[in-house]
């Protein structure tokens, strides 16, 4: 059984729209401690998102697009009897945020021939409407998971 992380440092929200997963988002999306650059990528996104989708608020579509990005279900390598097995596992809440932030910066990133800002508003839009490269990693992790439930008594 795990322990509880007592430790854990948890983002203190935004400061445009008050939401910590706004904040972790941004700390994802940022590199060599270029916060400010990161602040204006998400915020950019953000606006375009607005005006995209013509909804005032596009932390819904963000909230959305990581609802439809995490996975409910992956696979643990796990050594029994000298063989390794894929055994398919529940996804605890934290990791299935981690992983949808993670996925959809990389779908943005993975895009050529456009600005930072117009690759991570589309790919946002994208997963908020179940399309786009960070969902289809999240099927193909449901995929995996449901070809390796015959190893689900593996599960420790």
């Amino acid at each position: 059984m795990r322990y509880k992380v007592t430790n854990r440092n948890i983002p203190k929200p935004d400061v445009k729209y008050n939401s910590a997963r706004v904040e972790k988002f941004i700390n994802c999306v940022m590199w060599n401690g270029k916060k400010e650059t990161a602040r204006k990528i998400v915020y950019g996104a953000f606006d375009i998102i607005k005006e995209k989708t013509k909804n005032e608020n596009p932390i819904e579509v963000f909230e959305l697009a990581l609802k439809n990005t995490g996975p409910l279900t992956e696979v643990r390598s796990r050594r029994i009897g000298g063989a390794n097995y894929q055994v398919p596992r529940e996804v605890r809440p934290e990791r299935r945020l981690a992983l949808a932030i993670r996925w959809i910066i990389e779908a943005a990133r993975s895009k050529k021939a456009a600005p930072m800002i117009e690759r991570l508003a589309t790919e946002i839009i994208a997963a908020s409407n179940n399309e786009g490269s960070a969902v289809a990693k999240r099927d193909n992790t449901h995929k995996m998971a449901e070809a390796n439930k015959a190893f689900a008594h593996f599960a420790w």
